[in-house]
């Protein structure tokens, strides 16, 4: 880790969460990507061993072989690191991202693919190496592809500054394989307008836009189809198997994780069929259910499972309405969303919204 490398000992606390019925699955985040976001906040002038000690991190934590660190544990380090900055813009400089971001493995087969888009789609297959707490798609459109960014499996909000940062350091990654200076042709974000959007605007090289439908950022054709200079297909086949073993102990592999990879692009079109879901798989129906079958799950329990993660990220969220999250969830009339709500967290969704809002933050 930078400077701040000797943090004093001090036991984790568990995080102060809503009681919930039925926990989800833990999302984690690397120790490697987390090491990176540490030493951008040093260089934004944050006390870090100050900070981890604070938000209940072991000294060794973040130093051990393959370490995964909670998806709200990271939430409450970013919050911590805003209140302590006293600016809303943490992060939010292209200097900053391109000298802190740690890829890891998935940087290395980036680097070896012969395009960006190629690139871009290894960034795809590996997300789930650097956080399985974030989704990271890849969408066409007439001008080039948009790059859809978003994040869930955690009981508290995502601050805005980390889907922020997080897109500027995928866009300064795509400046590095490319060694060329790319414009963005539009960027969005789901948050609302900020009071001033000039360092976006600085930072992402184009005009940005709020109050959008997901957080995402458009490159041309062009771009997308740039040769790489340091493309290697050998290298990059051997860096694939490594990040395939990655995957495979993180259960990333499996038909039912796809499987929620695919109800989720699709919820807010309405509940998925199950034929549907296997064709945007490319897969027959009868071999997806005999795929879930041998992994001793149902299609049911995992829209359900699907639903209640994502159910949590969006009651988090104050832009939401209650109806607006039923319509997101896919359900086809807010009474099904209710019944759902008081049997994944015990309370119905007014009420679990408020515990969350309420429940007492760490001290600063």
């Amino acid at each position: 880790m930078t400077s701040g490398a000797q943090i004093s000992r001090h036991p984790r606390r568990p995080l102060r969460r809503p009681g919930c019925a039925q926990q989800p699955e833990l999302r984690t985040s690397s120790a490697a990507w987390l090491e990176g976001v540490l030493s951008m906040f040093e260089a934004e002038g944050l006390d870090v061993p100050s900070l981890l000690r604070d938000a209940g991190f072991e000294p060794d934590s973040l130093l051990r072989q393959n370490a995964r660190i909670p998806v709200d544990e990271i939430t409450v380090l970013w919050q911590l690191a805003l209140a302590r900055a006293g600016k809303t813009t943490l992060g939010l400089h292209r200097d900053l991202a391109a000298t802190h971001s740690k890829l890891g493995t998935v940087g290395h087969a980036m680097a070896c693919s012969p395009d960006l888009g190629a690139a871009l789609v290894r960034l795809t297959r590996y997300m789930a190496v650097i956080s399985d707490a974030t989704a990271f798609s890849l969408q066409s459109d007439t001008r080039g592809c948009w790059l859809v960014m978003s994040h869930n499996g955690g009981s508290l909000p995502i601050p805005r500054q980390r889907v922020e940062y997080a897109l500027l350091t995928t866009l300064m990654q795509c400046q590095w394989l490319t060694r060329r200076e790319l414009q963005p042709l539009a960027m969005e974000f789901v948050y609302p307008t900020p009071a001033s959007d000039r360092l976006h605007r600085e930072a992402f090289g184009c005009d940005v836009g709020f109050n959008a439908v997901a957080n995402r950022m458009l490159l041309s054709e062009a771009d997308m189809t740039m040769p790489l200079p340091t493309h290697h297909p050998a290298l990059g086949q051997m860096q694939e198997h490594l990040l395939d073993d990655q995957l495979n102990l993180l259960g990333q592999t499996t038909t039912s994780t796809l499987v929620c990879a695919e109800i989720a692009r699709r919820l807010q079109q309405g509940e998925p069929r199950r034929q549907d879901v296997a064709a945007g798989l490319g897969l027959a129906e009868r071999t997806l259910q005999r795929r879930l079958q041998e992994e001793s799950v149902s299609y049911q329990s995992l829209l359900d499972r699907t639903r209640r993660e994502l159910a949590q990220q969006y009651l988090a969220e104050d832009r939401h309405t209650l109806t607006d999250v039923a319509d997101l969830l896919g359900f086809v009339d807010s009474s099904n969303f209710f019944r759902a709500c008081k049997r994944w967290f015990g309370l119905p969704p007014a009420q679990y919204r408020a515990r969350i809002w309420h429940t007492p933050s760490l001290s600063h």
